[in-house]
């Protein structure tokens, strides 16, 4: 892979996401992940509403867009009827854990054969940064202007570990791209997750937490500072199931 270089799996357009977001640096790393499995002619997305919607927009393979939370059921049709292709969602936190939650839990329970790629940034990005089931306990959102409170909104929902429970999961990895060493590992996961399809073991899941310094309030390099020094505390990196 050069480098230098842009993947054959990803398109030559700008991107529209907010200064400092990490989701360009996931498209690159998911493109990149492709075009080393040879399977881009393969491959088809499922993109839901969010800021993860865009993805049809950049990536340079099929892409189909699912209601808001609904992606994990249209991918499950997708690889039932074509189970050669292979078949993944790109999905936001409050897509995936809040409307999406029913969803997301029975495809992992059913141990369909799909690939999550899970983008965890803490709040609603592309609709005004309300509050998501993963903000944090007292984290500010345009919903929680004082900040989540636990008796009002209740805990931060950890998804790797929900679901990291049921039977039909064979692979779940928190992991994040705030720094170099965390998009290295990021990609080995993703690489993973993918390779565990084509193998046929069943339901995979990476959590990627990214920053969001237009709806946190923060400058890039401050977003980058709060995944390492709070975001973490509350998600930490780590491999939850791996089958």
């Amino acid at each position: 892979m050069n480098i230098l270089k842009r993947p054959i799996s990803l398109k030559d357009a700008p991107h529209l996401y907010c200064p400092g977001c990490g989701h360009g640096i996931i498209h690159r790393i998911v493109a990149e992940v492709i075009d080393e499995l040879g399977i881009r002619e393969k491959t088809i997305a499922v993109a839901p509403v969010g800021c993860a919607v865009f993805a049809y927009d950049y990536f340079n393979f099929d892409v189909t867009e699912a209601p808001h939370g609904r992606p994990p059921a249209v991918a499950t049709g997708i690889k039932r009827v074509l189970p050669d292709r292979f078949v993944f969602t790109y999905q936001g936190d409050g897509d995936l854990a809040a409307i999406g939650t029913a969803e997301t839990v029975h495809a992992a329970n059913r141990g369909e054969n799909i690939t999550i790629i899970f983008v965890n940034n803490a709040n609603y990005g592309m609709t005004g940064g309300q509050m998501a089931p993963t903000t944090l306990i007292g984290q500010k959102t345009t919903t929680t202007p004082a900040g989540r409170d636990v008796k009002r909104d209740g805990f931060p929902m950890d998804v790797c570990a929900l679901l990291s429970s049921l039977p039909g999961v064979s692979y779940l990895e928190r992991v994040a791209v705030n720094s170099p060493k965390n998009i290295i590992q990021t990609k080995r996961a993703i690489k993973k997750a993918f390779e565990n399809q084509i193998n046929g073991k069943g339901f995979s899941l990476v959590e990627v937490l990214s920053q969001c310094p237009v709806d946190w309030g923060m400058t890039p390099k401050d977003a980058i500072a709060w995944v390492e020094n709070t975001f973490m505390k509350t998600f930490p990196l780590k491999v939850y199931k791996d089958i």
